[in-house]
C-alpha cells in the first residue's frame, strides 16, 4: 500500500491533506508532518493542509486556505481520521482521488486507497514509515518534519506511557530526535497548562465519582466550564488526569457543548470502543470517543460501563 499511496502521490501536481474535527498532536504530526516531507520531496508540487486551526496546537503549524476549486484535480489524503463525519473540511469528497490513513479500527472504509495499521502507536509514527519506505525513492524529510512527527507519536502514546506504545515507537523516535529540533521548546509547547485549566483539574480530582465496579465519572457541565473559563476541548484533553488513580477500570469525561455532550472514553483493560460505537463514536479499545444529547443518555453510557466491569 505504501507503494500504491506514493505512486499516487508522483501522479499529482497538487496534495490536499485533511485531519479529524478537534484535532490532537497526532493528527497535527501526521497532516503536517507529511506535508512537510512531500514540500522537501516535490517542491514543484502544491501541497496544502486544510482544516479549522486549533488554538492550542498553534505552535505546531498554521493551516491553509485553498478555495473550492483547487480540489477539482487534487489528490486528497485524510490522515488519523477512522470515520468520514470526522473529518475537518467536508470538501475532501470534491478531490479526484481519495487516500485514507489511520490507525483506528476500520470501521468507516472510505477512500479509493486506504492504508490502516491498527498495531501502530500514532499516525504519525506511520508517516514515519512511508518516510522510510520512499527514501531511497526520493522522499525528504526535514528537520521540521522530523519535529512534527515527534510530536504526534508523544502525544497519542501519552509520552510513551499508553499500552500502544512498542519497541518500534522507541526506535523512531530515537531516530527522529538525531534531526536536532528543540525538545524542550517542542514539550513546553504541547505539556504547559494555562491556570485556568491547572484549576479545573483540582475540581475534577476532587469531583469525580467511582463506583464499585472501578468506573469513574466525571461531569463537566457548560456552568462549569464558564465557571474556570475553559474551552471543551482544554476540558476534554483532562480525561488522562484519572488514568494513574487507584481502583479505577475503566473512566468517562462527559463535556457540555452547546448542541452536543461530548464524551471522552478510556479504560485500563476493558474494550470500550464498542460502547463508543453505540453513541455515534469509535476509536481504540482502550482509548474512545463518542456524543451525547442529553444527560439521560449520558447515563445510558454510565449503565453500560457498568455492565462492562461487572465481573461474570
Amino acid at each position: 500500500m505504501k507503494e500504491q499511496i506514493l505512486a499516487a502521490i508522483e501522479r499529482y501536481d497538487c496534495i490536499i491533506i485533511h485531519r479529524h474535527v478537534r484535532p490532537d498532536p497526532d493528527a497535527y504530526g501526521s497532516q503536517c508532518g507529511l506535508a512537510e516531507i512531500l514540500r522537501a520531496s516535490f517542491p514543484k508540487k502544491e501541497i496544502f493542509v486544510v482544516g479549522r486551526d486549533e488554538e492550542a496546537l498553534g505552535h505546531l503549524y498554521k493551516m491553509d486556505i485553498v478555495p473550492d476549486e483547487v480540489y477539482e484535480e487534487a489528490l486528497v489524503i485524510v490522515c488519523d481520521t477512522a470515520n468520514q463525519e470526522r473529518v475537518c473540511d467536508q470538501r475532501y469528497k470534491l478531490g479526484n482521488l481519495l487516500i485514507k490513513i489511520d490507525h483506528h479500527p476500520n470501521e468507516d472504509s472510505y477512500g479509493d486507497l486506504l492504508w490502516v495499521d491498527t498495531t501502530a502507536s500514532s499516525v504519525s509514527e506511520m508517516i514515519y514509515e512511508f518516510y522510510l519506505f520512499g527514501k531511497n525513492q526520493g522522499l525528504v524529510l526535514t528537520q521540521e518534519g522530523a519535529r512534527l512527527i515527534f510530536a504526534g507519536i508523544v502525544g497519542d502514546t501519552g509520552r510513551f506511557l499508553f499500552p500502544s506504545t512498542n519497541t518500534r515507537t522507541f526506535k523512531y523516535a530515537g531516530e527522529l530526535v538525531e534531526y536536532g529540533f528543540e525538545l524542550p521548546t517542542l514539550y513546553e509547547g504541547l505539556y504547559t497548562t494555562k491556570v485556568n485549566v491547572a484549576h479545573l483539574t483540582g475540581y475534577v480530582l476532587q469531583n469525580f465519582t467511582l463506583s464499585s465496579h472501578g468506573v469513574a465519572t466525571m461531569l463537566l457541565t457548560k456552568d462549569i466550564l464558564e465557571k474556570f473559563d475553559v474551552t471543551p476541548t482544554d476540558a476534554s484533553q483532562l480525561v488522562g488526569s484519572l488514568g494513574n488513580i487507584e481502583g479505577i477500570i475503566t473512566w468517562v469525561f462527559f463535556v457540555e457543548e452547546d448542541d452536543q455532550i461530548r464524551v471522552r472514553l478510556r479504560s485500563k483493560g476493558p474494550v470500550i470502543n464498542v460502547v463508543a460505537a453505540k453513541y455515534r463514536g469509535g476509536g481504540h479499545p482502550l482509548a474512545a470517543g463518542a456524543s451525547v444529547h442529553s444527560w439521560e443518555e449520558a447515563n445510558e453510557v454510565i449503565k453500560d460501563l457498568e455492565e462492562l466491569c461487572t465481573p461474570k
